[in-house]
């Protein structure tokens, strides 16, 4: 019979732990939540200091009866959630619950391995009444904008619709970005680049590349076709020779530990995980995975965290490591000059607990790949990496400069030396961007082996991706490491915003939503208010803050926003035809949103009802052979895209990237479109077939910001 009971949130935790602590020990989870704020009702007592109303949440009441049933006679109760704000919330519900008063009941640890699990377990403190109150304080005000704001919404613009005090900002920024888009006029220039080799160079070495920069000492803007001709064949004729070359040393510090921001943006960029599978994956390495005979074990630490602080404990392993692996030359610190400490960026960083980082280097990821999934691996991998180079020294580089004369016209070509390749031994994340040029000397004379022209246009700012709207919502001090999924995650349900490849472009729902929001509203629904608000909920939590003044101060002008916004003008939406014709009726159809996407409806509502999907073509015939079938845009029921044959479910083809026109010259099926940072490539929609081309020219797309 188990003496002690530990309630944590997850069951994945319970199993880790229950391998950990034995038999003494009866582990129970909550699976999240047991009480809330009432669903029908605003559940918040205005007239009495805005107590909040909490209720059970149905779902749970089988889960609370259990807790309470196994909580009887046992010796002690350890609250065991996650070691944020969210789950003192929860540590101290349950405490509500089971009525366990004020004793030290309160375990965290921010990595699931024995040694710390067991410390935690010999120093348990009590529940921190100052992030209870820092996450009530959150939810209450999120309930207030939601649930005050939302039926205005109703009144004004059309049913089903919602506002909230993070999100509606996420759509703010988006649907500005995309005026900026919209508005941005484009420019045509050209550039001509000289393909240059040393005299006496061997064929089979590549020519290196310079720029033309200036004429006459007067930098050079080429804005036609013409002029570029021009200029070409006056640049043909002229001796090329390096007039000045300047070498530089310089010190590449390793970038810190991973963030949870950090993380959503680098796995984005390098493993095409969008935020929630992220911080999916990222949730089972924390919780533990079973290391064969070595038992189960968290890989890595707490993955919500906008710390850079990492243990002693953990410095001096990945010491030792280094040393092991790669030699002590390459040990830190970094480069004296730049020092870069563990430290917080600013005052708005919240140092509960560590950054994300491995629980043991010595767990390398190869070493245990047989135990991990393929994106367990991927991302373990990239943790592991960032973690011990963190630990490194910086790498030397040598940049080099080099100007070229060709009678007046000057080039210009830059390049890096690497000296010392420090912690880019172990993560380097310009891969791809270290341009090597040949060593040259001042007066040496160059051969031209080609001079190319090439048309170029001015692009406008790019959309927002979901790692880009992270980075943005994270440098404006807007939302925390646990609301970056649940905000992209509600503006695409709620159809205020679309992904279009990859990128978040607003519907005219989200528009309107927007234009409304920000004409009553702009007071909450801005970057600045958000900011500082979202610091006052730090100070709750690391000062004590009190928070019934700060939901005062917020509430006395919102209400004020509230009665204005009442008298507003109902909003009417511009009905969107279709093409199609109702066959009950012969009225058109209009395209309406829904809540798993667009659909059609007839313009004779209510008199008729009738409504039938709505079909995108994208103007390719289905590949399969013996189908007549047309390709169409489709959305699963998360509302990711894809395209499938019209011909559903006689016919099973579908891709999740966008057909083309355009038959794959190596085994005839048809090509889909493929977008990445550096442009456009064609790929072959038959998974057998490995025929791949890249256009990055004909369809240039901008960097993310």
């Amino acid at each position: 019979m188990p003496k002690y009971l530990v309630i944590v949130e997850s069951p994945t935790k319970e199993k880790t732990l229950k391998k950990i602590l034995g038999e003494d020990y009866l582990i129970k989870s909550t699976k999240g939540h047991l009480r809330d704020l009432p669903k029908t009702a605003l559940g918040i007592d205005l007239k009495n200091n805005f107590q909040p109303k909490y209720v059970i949440i149905p779902k749970q009441r089988r889960t609370i009866q259990e807790l309470e049933r196994v909580s009887q006679k046992k010796e002690k109760i350890f609250l065991a959630t996650d070691p944020d704000r969210e789950g003192e919330a929860i540590a101290w519900h349950v405490a509500q619950i089971l009525k366990m008063g004020e004793d030290k009941n309160r375990v965290s640890f921010n990595e699931i391995t024995e040694r710390a699990v067991r410390q935690a377990m010999e120093n348990p403190r009590e529940i921190d009444s100052n992030m209870v109150n820092s996450q009530k304080a959150r939810r209450l005000l999120d309930r207030l904008v939601g649930y005050k704001i939302s039926p205005v919404l109703w009144k004004k613009i059309g049913k089903k619709l919602s506002a909230g005090r993070v999100q509606s900002v996420a759509l703010r920024l988006i649907c500005e970005r995309e005026e900026e888009i919209k508005n941005f006029v484009q420019e045509e220039y050209w550039l001509i680049k000289a393909l240059l080799r040393k005299i006496g160079e061997q064929e089979e070495v590549p020519p290196f590349e310079a720029k033309l920069y200036s004429f006459d000492s007067k930098k050079i803007k080429i804005k036609e076709e013409k002029e570029a001709s021009r200029l070409s064949e006056e640049i043909r004729g002229q001796n090329f020779y390096v007039k000045k070359v300047e070498k530089k040393k310089e010190f590449k510090n390793p970038p810190p530990p991973f963030t949870t921001s950090t993380l959503q943006q680098e796995a984005y960029n390098r493993l095409n995980f969008s935020i929630k599978k992220t911080m999916m994956v990222a949730q089972q390495l924390y919780e533990g995975i079973t290391l064969g005979e070595k038992g189960s074990t968290g890989l890595i630490t707490y993955m919500r965290t906008d710390s850079l602080r990492v243990s002693e404990e953990i410095k001096e392993e990945a010491k030792k490591y280094i040393e092991e692996n790669f030699g002590k030359e390459l040990v830190g610190p970094f480069n004296p000059s730049s020092q870069s400490k563990d430290k917080t960026k600013d005052k708005k960083i919240q140092d509960a607990h560590e950054a994300i980082r491995p629980t043991s280097v010595f767990n390398h990821p190869e070493t245990i790949k047989e135990f991990l999934n393929n994106d367990q691996y991927k991302l373990y991998r990239l943790i592991w990496e960032r973690f011990l180079a963190s630990r490194m020294k910086a790498a030397c580089l040598e940049k080099i400069k080099v100007e070229i004369e060709a009678g007046k016209y000057i080039f210009k070509s830059s390049g890096v030396k690497i000296l010392f390749k420090g912690f880019m031994v172990v993560y380097n994340q310009d891969k791809n961007q270290l341009n090597i040029l040949p060593p040259l000397q001042e007066g040496e004379k160059l051969k031209l082996v080609d001079l190319k022209t090439e048309q170029l246009f001015t692009n406008p700012p790019p959309r927002y991706t979901e790692a880009s709207l992270v980075k943005t919502l994270e440098r404006q001090g807007i939302g925390r490491p646990s609301t970056y999924v649940p905000i992209i995650d509600t503006i695409l349900r709620r159809l205020y915003v679309e992904k279009v490849d990859k990128k978040f472009v607003p519907t005219e729902l989200g528009v309107i939503v927007n234009s409304f929001l920000v004409k009553y509203f702009s007071s909450i629904i801005n970057i600045r208010f958000t900011s500082q608000m979202e610091a006052q909920l730090d100070e709750i939590e690391s000062q004590g803050k009190d928070w019934v003044e700060i939901l005062k101060d917020f509430y006395i002008p919102f209400s004020k926003s509230l009665e204005e916004a009442e008298t507003a003008m109902k909003y009417e939406v511009a009905p969107q035809h279709s093409k199609e014709v109702c066959e009950k009726c012969g009225r058109p159809m209009l395209i309406k949103n829904g809540r798993f996407g667009k659909f059609l409806a007839c313009s004779g509502f209510p008199e008729c009802q009738n409504t039938k999907p709505f079909i995108k073509k994208v103007g390719v015939k289905c590949p399969e052979i013996g189908c007549t079938g047309e390709i169409i845009e489709k959305r699963t029921k998360r509302g990711r895209i894809f395209y499938g044959c019209s011909n559903y479910p006689h016919c099973s083809f579908m891709t999740w990237n966008e057909p083309v026109n355009q038959k794959c010259p190596s085994c005839g099926s048809i090509l889909t479109k493929n977008h990445r940072k550096k442009g456009v490539y064609y790929k072959c929609s038959n998974p057998k077939c490995s025929y791949k081309e890249f256009f990055p020219q004909e369809y240039k797309i901008g960097v993310d910001s």
